[in-house]
């Protein structure tokens, strides 16, 4: 099955391969594009240099990728999943992986170890309260560095010749100009995007753990009971 998977224009990476393994295609549509603030990434750079956190939590494989040509040294690093911890280690940059592709686990997984510490954030600009608030819940201290922001392109997703659509985020579905047809599956990388595909009045055929990986397993699970 092809399935077209909603990305930042240039940033498919390696879903060919990933989709290939599972038995299935891929092409990227891009609802978004990013748009860089090179102050804010200097400002993350210089504050990481001068040793001013105690953790970074890299949430995408973007940011790592901006930002890790530009680090020499970093203190503890966690990312929220393994492609954004190649990304890091592509540049020479160890990281630890969140068991879960969500970011409401990063509290959980430092568990006692945050309080007092301070937590750098580079990220989209992208509201995440929720983030925010369980760090200083916890007794840690936020610092968030917007570093690109998310621009949409206006332009209609090609799906013409797909048998899937893969929304890889709440906002790629909500700036997403598509055409549902009764035979294209509705795929959601995780809860979080399934939850805004709902909202808006699609219905989710297939959800992921978070990961290409995870909604691949769940798209063959999916199409083996349908069969």
């Amino acid at each position: 099955m092809k399935i077209a998977i909603t990305r930042l224009a240039g940033k498919e990476e390696n879903d060919a391969a990933r989709c290939n393994a599972f038995g299935h295609t891929s092409e990227a549509v891009s609802p978004l594009r990013a748009e860089v603030y090179a102050d804010q990434i200097e400002a993350f750079v210089q504050a990481v240099t001068e040793g001013q956190f105690d953790c970074l939590f890299f949430t995408s494989a973007l940011p790592a990728q901006l930002i890790g040509p530009h680090l020499n040294t970093w203190p503890r690093v966690v990312a929220i999943g393994p492609t954004t911890a190649a990304t890091l280690q592509q540049h020479g940059i160890p990281a630890e992986t969140l068991s879960m592709f969500y970011s409401r686990e990063f509290v959980p997984y430092l568990g006692s170890w945050i309080s007092m510490k301070t937590i750098g954030i580079p990220r989209a600009d992208v509201p995440n309260q929720a983030l925010l608030d369980s760090i200083t819940g916890a007794g840690g201290i936020p610092r968030e560095f917007r570093c690109y922001g998310l621009v949409k392109t206006g332009e209609p997703l090609q799906t013409a010749d797909a048998g899937a659509i893969l929304f890889t985020s709440a906002m790629s579905y909500r700036e997403a100009r598509w055409t549902p047809r009764p035979d294209l599956l509705v795929g959601a990388i995780g809860e979080v995007t399934a939850d805004a595909v709902r909202a808006g009045g699609t219905p989710v055929d297939v959800i992921g753990d978070g990961s290409l990986e995870g909604f691949l397993t769940a798209l063959n699970r999916f199409i083996e009971e349908r069969s």
